[in-house]
């Protein structure tokens, strides 16, 4: 069915459109109320089918590249915006943004119903009026717990009280041992309280940290001294704005959003009783520029999808965007609870929406200026893109002669995020396959975790093809380069600076100068992705050589191991442990029997 035909048939429902190019690449998704009246939005009807007058220059580009529309009908408006979410995020479409700010921020918490309770670093929010919560905060949560315990003695350490002993914390002021009843549990509410209140009027935590300096300073104590003065400043950096105070003791979450040309900043600001208690910001960058629109949509939509966290009713957000109403009425809907989205026009509220607009202008200008052109944007002109590769995964496989072969995903955003690697226990003895069934695992993944921005495999042109055409059937648009390894004497030559590695990419093969730091960049990831396939490939050939070993004691069985591993965790600790430890975990006689063996 030629495409006009397809947009006039458009269901009259609510759901989500999928458009494709002439190769069938996934370009854009989205939702509507109405697909029949969206769809056609997009599309001027005349003697031919062309792109809208009243589209930005983002979505008419995209436009002139459509070859085909797809629909999926849905049962309401709030199911096609889920769907939505879900499909960018694991399709990744070309045009579409996609954010990566699906977590929950960590609070710091304390539960008043403990004696002498202690404040926590926490991501899960419960539903107990013992519990009291501060946040949400942003990279300033270590710095506020570590400045509590060194501006207020509470108890310093979780297994303090447990030691009914007084301790080195005492002894240097920074507790006062209610391990051995030295105060009483009303002077160390009062203590509490005055911490609480710190964090509230985090300019009275300030002043606290800034006369402990200069007392350790005056001791000679430098270390301490600059360890006061590096959470002062850590502090102060997390929080851009301090001094604002509204006359009502309200809650409020204020967005506001800035954009230059293919960058873009969100600024949060998080007001809890009247103040300020903390701020975070995103920087995104999109090859194709942003819409401040969807933009704003998918920011709030992104931010309150975690569960665990608390929130404030009212939303404000610098500019209005036409699913504000829809976007409000769906979360009010999801935390059964009146959420609002507004754009206030004057009085305190305005003043909020004002800060955060100068602060994401500043901190965007800050960006853009000491910004060189990075690394990432030198691959992207290289190798001729699709996107900025700000988010790259890393493929490699090891194996001994085809045994145990496993494989390994390192991931790069601004820096390795080992929170991200993954390793595969694989199954195939060749490393073709091999790197195929990872491959395969990793598309699966992407209902849970999006794709990158890019692709790179230890490998050449053919694994470049297979890792394309995987792509190709799951309809999935994401950049690949393969970077093949320089032999010499029939063994991979990795000297950084001297190695003469093949790049492939859209293109042939290009044979970049060793000293070219756009290969050494590429060298590094790949390197990293080698040497976590490598650790995890001899760590799981030594459990199995000790496996082996151990099941070679006569009377040792794959029951009385497996006991041994569910207790101890590791081969290492039980070749580590001691006698009495075996005989509690698989009976006295085999204990015995056991250690004796080991410790010949």
């Amino acid at each position: 069915m030629m495409l006009a035909q397809k947009i006039k048939n458009a269901p009259k429902s609510a759901g989500i459109y999928q458009y494709f190019n002439a190769s069938g690449a996934l370009l854009y998704v989205g939702k509507a109320k109405n697909l029949h009246n969206r769809v056609k939005s997009y599309f001027r009807f005349s003697e031919q089918l062309s792109a809208s007058p009243t589209l930005s220059a983002r979505i008419t580009k995209m436009i002139h590249e459509v070859e085909n529309v797809e629909y999926i009908v849905v049962q309401s408006e709030h199911d096609a915006l889920i769907l939505e979410n879900s499909l960018i995020k694991q399709l990744k479409p070309k045009y579409n943004i996609l954010l990566r700010d699906d977590k929950t921020y960590p609070y710091i918490a304390i539960n008043l119903a403990d004696p002498f309770p202690r404040f926590e670093i926490t991501r899960k929010i419960t539903n107990d009026k013992n519990m009291k919560y501060f946040g949400p905060l942003s990279g300033s949560a270590k710095a506020l717990l570590e400045a509590l315990y060194l501006a207020f003695p509470l108890v310093q350490k979780k297994g303090c009280l447990k030691e009914k002993k007084a301790c080195l914390f005492y002894q240097i002021g920074r507790c006062l041992a209610p391990c051995e009843a030295k105060i009483e549990t009303a002077s160390y509410a009062k203590i509490v309280q005055q911490a609480l209140e710190s964090l509230s009027e985090q300019k009275k935590l300030l002043h606290l940290l800034h006369v402990k300096m200069e007392e350790a300073s005056l001791k000679l104590n430098f270390e301490e001294a600059a360890k006061l003065r590096d959470l002062m400043r850590s502090i102060k950096e997390s929080l851009h704005v301090t001094h604002v105070e509204l006359s009502t003791l309200e809650n409020y979450d204020v967005f506001a959003i800035e954009i230059v040309e293919k960058t873009a900043v969100i600024m949060r600001l998080f007001i809890r009783a009247g103040k300020i208690v903390s701020t975070s910001h995103s920087f995104l960058h999109h090859v194709h520029g942003f819409d401040k629109e969807e933009l704003y949509q998918r920011a709030l939509f992104e931010f309150y999808q975690p569960m665990h966290q608390t929130f404030a009713h009212h939303i404000l957000v610098a500019e209005s965007f036409e699913e504000a109403d829809a976007l409000a009425v769906f979360l009010s809907e999801k935390f059964n609870q009146k959420i609002t989205i507004s754009t206030p026009q004057k009085g305190e509220k305005r003043h909020l929406i004002s800060l955060a607009k100068e602060n994401a202008h500043l901190l965007l200008l800050q960006h853009i200026t000491k910004q060189h052109t990075s690394i990432t944007e030198q691959l992207h002109a290289l190798f001729d893109l699709t996107a900025l590769p700000k988010r790259i995964e890393i493929f490699d496989n090891s194996h001994l002669g085809g045994t145990s072969p496993v494989g390994a995903m390192v991931v790069w955003d601004e820096g390795f995020l080992k929170a991200s690697y993954r390793h595969y226990l694989l199954h195939h003895k060749d490393e073709y396959a091999q790197m195929r069934e990872m491959l395969e695992r990793r598309i699966a993944d992407f209902k849970k975790e999006s794709p990158p921005d890019l692709w790179l495999l230890d490998g050449g042109k053919t694994l470049r093809q297979l890792a394309l055409g995987l792509l190709k059937e799951a309809r999935i648009s994401l950049d690949v380069l393969a970077i093949a390894k320089e032999k010499i004497d029939a063994k991979a030559h990795r000297a950084k600076g001297s190695a003469h590695d093949l790049v492939y990419g859209k293109s042939s093969a290009l044979k970049l100068a060793p000293a070219d730091k756009r290969l050494q960049f590429l060298q590094k990831l790949r390197d990293e992705a080698h040497r976590f396939a490598i650790s995890f490939h001899q760590k799981k050939k030594r459990s199995k050589d000790l496996s082996m070993e151990l099941l070679s004691i006569e009377g040792m069985g794959q029951a009385t191991l497996k006991k041994l591993v569910s207790y101890f965790g590791t081969f290492e600790a039980i070749y580590a442990a001691t006698q009495e430890e075996l005989e509690v975990t698989i009976g006295k006689k085999m204990g015995e029997k056991l250690f004796q063996s080991l410790n010949k």
